[in-house]
């Protein structure tokens, strides 16, 4: 029986981190869109992989545990990989937090009860969470430590108090940070590590969502006017992921490595500062 990857997002970044750490491995790959998951599945199988697909809609806990039973049943789970979620032109505010936020804590919690000694997981946050307004302890504390199925019941999380598509996604974004340094402990306790990586603009089809969306010109700004000029790729994104899930990163677990070419730093501090310094 091989180790297993879980890779739930079929997408460019999923890919680009497949390719670098899934050779040898069976890799499970689950996506809402079968036909997404067939795509990636015939590129990865062309270059030498072992990919069998599954349906899987990460806001479903049903559909996360189906995930991981069919896993096992190849063998012991070492590696995951969340890729999925939606942008803040692509859902309603409801959606956003079903998938990105309480989608994402299903699955840490869940592969965390199964993940294999020297096992390591990955979930892709975004630069979102970095910037908006500093929450308090004890919201931070919600976020992090709050049973799954009662997340969405929080105060934070309720319609009135989301101003829109984007206040949500930047919830959702500080929930995965914080929910993977909670998660970390209980991974550590199986002698596993999860981390994530909140990237910039990645030039990846939801990114191309974006750029044609309604807030377009809000990411293009973005990327000309960060530090690095231009938006990222996939595969520099798996550059981190390598670091992280390889044997080089065994003492980095419960981290958030924000990779955005600096725009954050020049949200803060450099031109992209609104005004008015709100």
């Amino acid at each position: 029986m091989k180790e297993v990857m879980i890779v739930v997002g079929a997408g460019q970044i999923s890919m680009a981190i497949m390719r670098r750490m899934g050779a040898g491995k069976k890799i499970i790959l689950g996506d809402k869109n079968i036909e997404n998951a067939k795509n990636i599945q015939k590129t990865m199988i062309d270059a030498g992989f072992d990919v069998d697909i599954m349906k899987v809609d990460l806001s479903s806990r049903e559909d996360i545990l189906k995930t991981i039973e069919t896993a096992k049943s190849f063998g012991k789970i070492k590696m995951l990989v969340n890729g999925a979620g939606v942008s803040p032109s692509q859902a309603p505010i409801e959606s956003i937090l079903r998938i990105d936020l309480y989608g994402t804590a299903v699955l840490l919690e869940e592969v965390g009860k199964v993940i294999e000694e020297g096992g390591v997981g990955i979930t892709i946050s975004s630069q979102s969470g970095f910037r908006m307004k500093q929450l308090t302890a004890l919201e931070d504390e919600q976020l992090a430590c709050t049973p799954t199925e009662e997340l969405l019941d929080l105060d934070i999380l309720q319609p009135e108090n989301i101003n829109d598509t984007l206040h949500a996604y930047q919830l959702a974004k500080r929930c995965n940070e914080k929910r993977v340094m909670a998660e970390s402990v209980k991974w550590g306790q199986r002698g596993a590590r999860i981390n994530a990586i909140a990237p910039g603009i990645i030039v990846t089809p939801l990114a191309i969502d974006e750029f044609n969306g309604p807030r377009g010109d809000f990411y293009k700004n973005m990327f000309l006017k960060c530090p690095a000029g231009r938006p990222g790729t996939a595969d520099e994104v798996a550059n981190v992921a390598e670091l992280l899930m390889n044997d080089k990163g065994a003492f980095i677990t419960g981290s958030t490595f924000l990779m955005d070419g600096g725009a954050t730093a020049s949200y803060y501090y450099g031109p992209l500062k609104p005004e008015g310094g709100k």
